[in-house]
């Protein structure tokens, strides 16, 4: 009974400051927790990025190996997206198989990646029909403070720039990066009465769970859309949701640029 008071104190807390023009971090409803990204952190992983936005925190490795391609695509490699979500993480995620979120975490990041055609899977075919590279992301989230989905797109999309298809240990070429050709990036907002916050942390998600999250490519293209809760969205506030998520992308693709080629790729702590 206690804990359930304390959250509708909270609860009550929050949503009073959000009608009132703020948040509890004091941060505007259009901006985002300071991001950090860190790359090659996983030293038997063909690539690896940690990603800190405020206080959320999440890991992601990329495996490579060979394999048969889908018979409708002979000629292109293949993506294989999964999350973790450990219990250690937050208190709300159970130990046992995949839940309905980590697996909707999961084929966000992959719909972003593969809707961008942020890789260039036609390169990734070793013999068409036969042999092709077969992608691995493997997302884990070690610390809970809301708005996984933004920090795991990032990482996902930063572990593959700094990824390196090992052809040599297979025996079939020369090593050689990843051919990573755009950089997806999506943003997720809290939809509260007629407020849109940006990047909510797991505070300001006690007044629900209204959610969307829009990816878009580097030209400014919106390639994928989930909407998570049962809230009805009026047509301008749809519009001006999408013009504000392509803004932030591009803010926030620039500092994940400029973080990796400042010397995150080397595992170098730099925050935006």
């Amino acid at each position: 009974m206690t804990d359930d008071i304390l959250m509708d104190i909270k609860r009550d807390y929050v949503l009073s400051r959000i009608r009132a023009g703020e948040r509890i971090d004091g941060r505007k409803f259009d901006e985002f927790r300071p991001i950090s990204v860190q790359t090659g952190i996983i030293e038997k992983a063909e690539g690896s990025a940690l990603v800190k936005l405020g206080n959320t925190q999440v890991v992601v490795g990329v495996k490579m190996q060979i394999g048969e391609p889908f018979p409708d695509t002979p000629d292109r490699g293949i993506i294989i997206t999964n999350a973790e979500l450990v219990p250690l993480a937050s208190p709300t995620f159970e130990p046992g198989p995949p839940d309905e979120n980590s697996i909707e975490l999961a084929r966000v990041v992959d719909r972003g990646i593969r809707e961008s055609e942020a890789i260039n899977l036609e390169k990734l075919c070793i013999e068409e029909g036969e042999q092709v590279w077969m992608v691995f992301i493997d997302i884990h989230a070690l610390d809970d403070d809301g708005n996984l989905m933004d920090a795991s797109a990032m990482a996902a999309i930063a572990a593959l720039m700094n990824t390196v298809v090992p052809a040599e240990r297979f025996e079939v070429g020369e090593d050689f990066p990843l051919p990573v050709q755009d950089l997806p990036i999506s943003i997720t907002s809290l939809v509260v009465d007629d407020k849109l916050l940006v990047d909510p942390c797991r505070d300001e998600m006690s007044v629900g769970s209204n959610l969307m999250t829009i990816t878009s490519d580097r030209e400014g293209r919106v390639v994928a859309m989930q909407k998570s809760g049962s809230y009805l969205l009026p047509e301008e506030k749809f519009y001006e949701l999408l013009e504000l998520s392509v803004a932030k992308a591009r803010e926030i693709r620039e500092a994940v640029e400029s973080q990796i080629a400042k010397g995150g790729r080397n595992g170098e702590d730099e925050e935006s």
